[in-house]
């Protein structure tokens, strides 16, 4: 039987208007220690953007959620931050900040694989039907 392993996740928010507490989720980042994963999912859905700001630049908020899921894997050239330990890099990710892209606070949980449980969070939080 497979075991069972701490994993945490913060969901990734565009807030196009910080004072008036909008946001539509984008992403999920999911880190687990004992499994060594750390990985970004996003997806920008200009049309909702557009619903609570309209002129919003869809693609400078996709380019920003693309350099969040390059930090988080690691990549050689996504800058100093990306060439931290996992740990570090998913608290740098996960910090607060008032600015268009925020996270959640940061979610406990249990799981087996923590690939599946990104997916799964992915499809709840971000993929509405």
């Amino acid at each position: 039987m497979q075991e069972q392993h701490l994993f945490e996740y913060a969901v990734l928010r565009v807030v196009p208007h910080v004072e008036r507490e909008e946001f539509i989720n984008v992403g999920v980042i999911v880190y687990c220690a004992k499994q060594r994963y750390l990985k970004t999912l996003y997806h920008v859905d200009s049309s909702r953007l557009q619903a609570i700001c309209p002129g919003i630049d869809a693609q400078e908020i996709a380019s920003n959620l693309q350099a969040f899921q390059r930090i988080s894997e690691g990549e050689a050239d996504a800058g100093p931050i990306a060439q931290l330990d996992m740990p570090s890099r998913f608290r740098w990710l996960t910090a607060t900040r008032s600015t268009v892209i925020q996270t959640s606070k940061v979610h406990p949980g249990f799981s087996r694989d923590a690939s599946g449980t990104l997916n799964r969070l992915y499809r709840e939080l971000v993929l509405l039907p």
